[in-house]
């Protein structure tokens, strides 16, 4: 049986606040982290999320800021936890490319690095095509992602995202900083038939499992360009 996902959005950044998205990679603010004791305190009273047996983390900073600070309880439980560059943001603005992996493993030990795609950070060579800027290369990516996690032997795996790839490639919800839902994958027509995830009504109505994020949702791929810009 695919295990239920747990979808957290990152807690506040730095770009988040200025909207100064030429920050390489940014970390947490201040209120990113107070955000972050809420979201734990959510977690830890969730049930789903006391069963959770894999953290999946998006490779960049304030990604791994939020796993460490959220779900550190379930690491020391014995929860494994993974960087999987499927899980990184959309654009190539530099607050959405990562740093090397050298670089975060020494801030950041104890998380599984072995995972994450050599061609990590590219996102605009044609070795790093799966990572381009297009809804073709988003939503095949979020494809590939959900597959992996569909063929996981784990009940519940609580994964460590970003609100653009999860809301335009993954489940077409918006999430707001350090607000998460619940997913259940739908039942599959074919083998060859997309992968899609059906949301748990209280995430769902609530928005949110901390009922900050809005409700309306959008079409997969929505907003994102057809083509690379030239300029790329």
């Amino acid at each position: 049986m695919p295990p239920t996902l747990i979808l957290i959005r990152h807690a506040q950044a730095e770009h988040n606040v200025t909207k100064d998205y030429s920050i390489h990679d940014p970390s947490l603010t201040k209120l990113g982290r107070e955000q972050c004791v809420s979201l734990r305190k959510g977690l830890m009273e969730d049930p789903l999320a006391q069963q959770a047996e894999l953290i999946i983390t998006s490779p960049m900073r304030r990604t791994i800021q939020t796993s460490l600070d959220t779900v550190d309880w379930l690491i020391e439980k014995g929860a494994k936890i993974q960087a999987d560059a499927h899980w990184q943001e959309n654009s190539v603005k530099p607050c959405d490319v990562g740093s090397t992996i050298s670089k975060v493993a020494d801030e950041f030990p104890g998380i599984d690095y072995s995972t994450v795609d050599p061609v990590w950070p590219d996102k605009t060579s044609p070795a790093g095509s799966r990572y381009h800027y297009t809804k073709t290369a988003i939503i095949a990516r979020a494809q590939a992602a959900l597959q992996k996690l569909y063929e996981r032997p784990e009940k519940v795996i609580v994964v460590v995202s970003h609100s653009g790839f999860l809301r335009m490639g993954v489940t077409g919800c918006w999430f707001f900083n350090a607000d998460y839902r619940v997913f259940e994958f739908a039942a599959r027509g074919s083998p060859g038939s997309p992968y899609q995830l059906e949301q748990h009504a209280a995430t769902k109505e609530k928005g949110g499992g901390l009922g900050w994020s809005r409700t309306v949702q959008i079409p997969l791929g929505f907003g994102l360009p057809d083509e690379l810009p030239e300029a790329e």
